[in-house]
């Protein structure tokens, strides 16, 4: 079953909901570094689809509605500020991310250090509670099995 994903530039895509969708696409760009692809303006100033792209890596986002989809998603700060998943960013220099991030606003939640497995990492929240990770160790590198 594993080789039956398209061979693309990335198979997987996380997806995420903001009630400030506009604002979150200007945070995560400006704290994060992420460059936008493609956004798609919805009604009342909302954002129907967006496309953010970081190295050869995206996430797809868009403001909360009121549809089938939204019912099975929401915002951390809906559900007591707590997700169940975050992505893990690789970046080249994790200590210049890192206060970057800072700079722009993000709220550190654990800060950057050197992990047991390698690399250096750190992970902030967004405006909204989303949790980031980012961090050196590349799992794709040849020298990590």
């Amino acid at each position: 079953m594993g080789n039956e994903a398209k061979s693309t530039t990335a198979t997987i895509i996380p997806t995420l909901k903001y009630h400030d969708a506009v604002s979150a696409i200007g945070f995560l760009c400006n704290a994060f570094g992420f460059e936008k692809m493609l956004v798609v303006p919805g009604d009342g100033g909302t954002i129907a689809h967006a496309q953010l792209s970081y190295g050869n890596g995206m996430i797809m986002l868009g403001s909360v509605r009121d549809t089938e989809f939204d019912e099975l998603q929401r915002p951390p700060r809906d559900v007591g500020g707590v997700g169940t998943q975050s992505p893990y960013i690789i970046v080249a220099d994790a200590d210049a991310h890192y206060r970057h991030a800072i700079d722009a606003g993000a709220e550190i939640v654990l800060e950057i250090a050197d992990q047991d497995h390698g690399g250096r990492l750190y992970s902030c929240r967004d405006p909204e509670g989303y949790l980031w990770s980012f961090g050196t160790y590349d799992p794709w590198a040849p020298e990590h099995p």
